[in-house]
């Protein structure tokens, strides 16, 4: 079970539901992934809409990682995600959203 008040989004993935949590190392990596000079401009690049599903794909890579997965990218490649991309990226927007809420909610 997830707990939002830590931060933490739910994703299914195949069938198997899975925790997310941008923690500082999840960022780092996802910040150095997406070559950004700096996490404000990463959080910029998602609101105002300018990102790719490559990127997509890397905020939640970096969320399960957050979360404990032990995965890589090409493990994702063929996996059902809930939702599918709008799942995806609602996932995603609820991680960036509650990595920097006070409270993480």
């Amino acid at each position: 079970m997830t707990n939002p008040f830590a931060g933490e989004v739910s994703l299914t993935i195949d069938g198997v539901d899975h925790p997310c949590k941008l923690t500082l190392g999840a960022l780092a990596e996802l910040e150095a992934e997406l070559g950004e000079g700096s996490l404000v401009d990463l959080i910029a690049r998602f609101e105002a809409g300018r990102y790719s599903g490559r990127d997509l794909m890397a905020l939640i890579v970096a969320g399960l990682r957050g979360g404990g997965w032990r995965g890589r990218t090409e493990d994702l490649l063929s996996a059902d995600i809930a939702g599918g991309p709008v799942g995806a990226a609602q996932a995603a927007a609820q991680m960036l959203a509650r990595a920097f809420a006070p409270g993480g909610a």
